[in-house]
């Protein structure tokens, strides 16, 4: 017998618990910098050495951090269940919690690529990324983020996978950012269908979402118990 199909769809919030902060804060800051500073093209011809430190000490920051319950919970249903993670965030500690099959919509921190050709991407092996460090065209590497104003390249493989899930799990996003926020719409009508967050959104949702308004650790316990118990 084949395993159900369970995608998930995961944001801020559930790194937020490793200690990873993230930008959307009440004062529209990221770590004390403007986000189109460090997250947007213009913010990298304007000042590179600042984008580069500011994701250099990033790195650094995720590098530290561990996978918490939700991340190790989220892997360990790959016994009874065909799991592919999407995910908003940059870290990687869905992979360190063991989850095989990540699809990062939004970069990697521990990947760079070229400031010419976005397809020329480089594994890192340490947490930074220094000036004169070039691709093989010979242009500067840049973080492997996908930055405002930026094609998100991974959509298109994020639409197909939800679209064949018997179970579509929304957490730690209050599905505000687009288009990633979109991707619940794609899933099929007879998907069981669960939202885990904090900050339930107050706009309309499809009444056939079963909202579980706790943090990600917390709301992993609860989903666990309901989806094996089918």
């Amino acid at each position: 017998m084949s395993k159900k199909k369970f995608v998930v769809l995961s944001g801020a919030g559930i790194s937020q618990e490793s200690g990873i902060k993230t930008f959307r804060d009440s004062n529209g800051l990221w770590e004390n910098h403007d986000i189109m500073e460090v997250a947007s093209p213009q913010g990298w011809n304007k000042n590179r050495a600042l984008v580069q430190e500011f994701y250099n000490l990033r790195r650094k920051q995720a590098q530290e951090c561990q996978p918490n319950t939700a991340h190790i919970k989220l892997a360990q249903l790959e016994d009874k269940f065909d799991i592919t993670i999407i995910t908003q965030n940059v870290d990687d500690l869905h992979e360190r919690a063991g989850s095989s099959k990540v699809i990062h919509l939004h970069g990697e921190l521990n990947k760079a690529q070229s400031s010419f050709n976005p397809d020329l991407v480089y594994p890192l092996d340490h947490w930074e990324i220094k000036e004169g460090q070039l691709c093989e065209l010979g242009s500067q590497l840049r973080p492997h983020i996908v930055w405002f104003g930026e094609m998100v390249p991974k959509m298109s493989d994020a639409i197909e996978e939800a679209a064949k899930a018997d179970i579509f799990l929304v957490i730690g996003t209050s599905l505000q950012v687009y288009p990633a926020a979109s991707i619940i719409e794609y899933v099929p009508s007879t998907a069981k269908k669960f939202l885990i967050d904090l900050q339930i959104p107050d706009y309309k949702l499809d009444p056939s979402v079963i909202c579980i308004e706790k943090k990600a650790s917390d709301g992993m316990k609860e989903l666990e118990n309901v989806i094996l118990e089918e």
